[in-house]
C-alpha cells in the first residue's frame, strides 16, 4: 500500500511537471490561434484586442496557467477556440478509439513478439531463425504511415476488400453488427501498429533468451531430463516477462504518439486526428487537453508496469 501511495504522488509530481513544459512549449510557439485575423485587413486592432479578452490571451501567461490549472483540478479542459464546445467532452467522445487502437496493439505485439523471439532462439542459425530475423528487420525500418499508405493501395483500392477509412459503413448498423463493423474498419491500422511494432521487439526477446539459453541454471535444468514445454514455462518464460514488461511500458508514449499519424490517415475519429487537427489550428484548450490525458495514461501505463514487475519478483528493491 505504502508503494502504491509512493507511485501515485510521483504521478501527480510528473503530471505537474508536464503540464508546466507543454504550457510554456505550446504558448512559445510561433503564430497563434489568432494569427490569421492578424493577417487579414479588414480585421481591425480593436476587434483582435476583443476576441483575445474573449479567450482570455490578453492576461499574463502565469495568470492563464492559473486559470487553467484551476479548472484541469476539476476535469475541465476549457473550452475549443474552433468549435466552442467543451474540451472535456470532445476528448470523451474520442478516447475509446485511441485506447482500443493502443491496447489491442499492445497485447498482440506481448503475445505474437514472445512466440517469434523465443522460436527464433531456440532455433538459432537455423532457417526459421534467419525468416524471423529478415522479418524482424523489415519491421524495424518500416515507416507507419509508408506502410499505411501501401495497405490502403493495395486492400481497399486494388483488391476492394478493405473499407479505406473512418469508423463505420455509410449504411447504419445496429446491435453487435455495429461493433463487429466497427472492428472490421479498425482492422488495418491495428495490423499496420502491430506490423511496425514486432520488429524490435522480437529481436529483443530473441537476444534475451538466447542469454537464458547459455546461463548455467538452464543447462543443469536440461540436463535433469525435463520436456521442452516444461522448461519453457518454468525458466524461459518467467525470465522473459520482467524485461518484456518494462519495455512495453516504455513503449506506451510511441504507440500513443504513433496513433496520430494513423489516425489521420486512416480518418479514424480518435483522439490522435483531434490533436493534429488542433495543433493546426493552434487550439489551446484541445492541444493541452490531449497532452495531459496522454501523459496520465503514459504514467499509469508504466506505474502499472512497475507494479506488476514487483508482483513477479518481490526481490526488486522497491525503490
Amino acid at each position: 500500500m505504502r508503494q502504491f501511495g509512493n507511485k501515485l504522488s510521483y504521478l501527480l509530481f510528473m503530471l505537474f511537471l508536464i503540464s508546466v513544459i507543454s504550457f510554456l512549449a505550446i504558448h512559445a510557439a510561433p503564430n497563434s490561434f489568432l494569427a490569421a485575423g492578424e493577417l487579414n485587413p479588414n480585421m481591425t486592432e480593436e476587434a483582435i484586442a476583443q476576441l483575445k479578452a474573449v479567450y482570455g490571451l490578453d492576461k499574463p501567461l502565469i495568470e492563464q496557467y492559473y486559470d487553467w490549472i484551476g479548472n484541469l483540478l476539476t476535469l475541465n479542459f476549457g473550452v475549443s477556440f474552433v468549435t466552442g464546445q467543451s474540451v472535456t467532452d470532445a476528448i470523451v467522445k474520442r478516447l475509446p478509439v485511441t485506447l482500443i487502437l493502443n491496447i489491442v496493439s499492445l497485447i498482440a505485439v506481448f503475445i505474437l513478439s514472445i512466440l517469434l523471439g523465443i522460436k527464433a532462439a531456440i532455433s538459432f542459425e537455423k532457417k526459421t531463425d534467419y525468416a524471423i530475423r529478415q522479418f524482424s528487420m523489415v519491421s524495424f525500418a518500416m515507416p507507419s504511415f509508408y506502410l499505411s499508405l501501401l495497405v490502403i493501395l493495395l486492400f481497399s483500392v486494388e483488391l476492394d476488400v478493405m473499407p479505406i477509412a473512418g469508423l463505420h459503413s455509410i449504411e447504419p448498423k445496429e446491435g453487435v453488427a455495429y461493433y463487429l463493423d466497427m472492428a472490421w474498419h479498425l482492422t488495418m491500422p491495428i495490423g499496420v501498429i502491430i506490423f511496425v511494432s514486432l520488429g524490435s521487439m522480437t529481436v529483443y526477446i530473441r537476444a534475451l533468451t538466447l542469454e537464458i539459453l547459455k546461463s548455467d541454471y538452464f543447462f543443469f535444468a536440461r540436463s535433469r531430463g525435463l520436456s521442452k514445454k516444461l522448461l519453457l514455462r518454468r525458466y524461459i518464460v518467467p525470465n522473459l516477462l520482467p524485461p518484456v514488461i518494462t519495455l512495453l511500458g516504455l513503449s506506451l508514449p510511441g504507440l500513443i504518439g504513433g496513433s496520430i499519424i494513423l489516425e489521420s490517415i486512416f480518418g479514424l475519429e480518435g483522439m490522435g486526428q483531434l490533436f493534429y487537427l488542433s495543433a493546426l489550428s493552434r487550439d489551446y484548450p484541445v492541444i493541452m487537453g490531449i497532452l495531459m490525458v496522454t501523459a496520465f495514461l503514459t504514467l499509469l501505463g508504466n506505474m502499472t508496469a512497475d507494479m506488476i514487475l514487483l508482483r513477479l519478483n518481490p526481490y526488486i528493491k522497491k525503490s
